[in-house]
């Protein structure tokens, strides 16, 4: 069954092989969702084509058991090849139109907006089904990137019919006032598989969406 917009919701878990520390990326994941990831991304920039296209088909066979999403980084072909619920895409409009001509209809496309909700307002149009907004917090990822504020997702959640994601930097501790302002997915990476335990990290941002109705 292909994943409808109520399922863009909760934990976004972003993988990090840098962050594996020899340990086993599906194992990792196992630990996110059974600490109560929602969506993972796999994303993985390296030309090892066969471990990356083992390692998605892992991950799309463990989000299917677990109920969960899983979205491929910026790579149409290997989300299609391993199966996988859609793909994330970065600020070009003819990319998002591309991906949706090559996936069809029914699969997930993210697009990621930055400070710009100009580029959130052409993502949807272009056919994106959810929008990412950050860095909202200094991110060890990307310590350069652009700061986005909490406007970004009162006026998001004012104007458009799409899930938010709020992305970088993100914590328990300063995740729930961007889930109050309107984010309806935290996309996370160190502050879950940098930990000793995965599954308690994860486990941990479940209580900021206990606080939110989900939205139609």
């Amino acid at each position: 069954m292909s994943p409808s917009r109520r399922d863009l919701r909760g934990l976004y878990v972003i993988t990090d092989r840098a962050l594996a520390r020899g340990r086993p990326l599906p194992d990792l994941v196992a630990e996110a969702l059974a600490g109560g990831a929602r969506v993972v991304q796999y994303r993985d920039k390296t030309a090892d084509h066969a471990r990356r296209r083992d390692e998605a088909c892992a991950l799309a066979r463990l989000c299917r058991s677990a109920g969960a999403v899983l979205i491929v980084n910026d790579d149409v072909e290997l989300a299609l090849a391993a199966q996988a619920d859609g793909v994330h895409v970065g600020r070009d409009d003819a990319a998002i139109a591309a991906a949706r001509a090559r996936l069809g209809p029914d699969r997930v496309i993210g697009a990621s907006c930055y400070d710009r909700f100009e580029l959130a307002v052409a993502a949807r149009q272009a056919g994106a089904d959810y929008v990412a907004f950050g860095s909202f917090h200094p991110s060890p990822t990307k310590p350069a990137a652009v700061r986005a504020g909490l406007a970004l997702l009162e006026r998001g959640r004012r104007e458009l019919d799409l899930p938010l994601v709020a992305i970088g930097g993100i914590t328990p501790e300063n995740g729930g006032a961007l889930v109050a302002a309107g984010a309806d997915m935290l996309a996370v990476i160190h502050a879950v598989f940098g930990a000793a335990d995965v599954r308690a990290a994860a486990a941990a941002f479940a209580p900021l969406f206990a606080r939110e109705e989900p939205r139609a």
